[in-house]
């Protein structure tokens, strides 16, 4: 079955939602930042092929360039979101790949 727009969206807001970064502490959700759906769309490709695993997510992650200081910096996205949750992310991610 393909990925409709509908399914983006509602992976979207699950991740927005459920899954932050993490900054001195501070927590700031991937839906607060802006992030929520272009990760959803790198994310639904995952699911849509099939190729759902720890390191395939990780790799979209690694991938996934934050901005930072206004633009003069970018770090990946792997490298703000904590290891719990990378756990809620690939729930998250697991329950959707059901409704396909």
């Amino acid at each position: 079955m393909a990925v409709t727009t509908e399914f983006i969206e509602n992976l979207a807001a699950d991740i927005g939602s459920k899954v932050y970064i993490d900054i001195a502490k501070w927590h700031l959700y991937l839906n607060d930042a802006h992030l929520h759906s272009p990760l959803a769309e790198k994310l639904s490709a995952l699911l849509e092929n099939n190729d759902l695993s720890e390191s395939s997510v990780n790799a979209v992650l690694a991938s996934f360039q934050v901005s930072v200081g206004g633009g003069q910096s970018q770090l990946p996205l792997s490298d703000l979101i904590p290891k719990q949750c990378l756990r809620d992310l690939m729930d998250t991610l697991e329950e959707h790949q059901q409704d396909l």
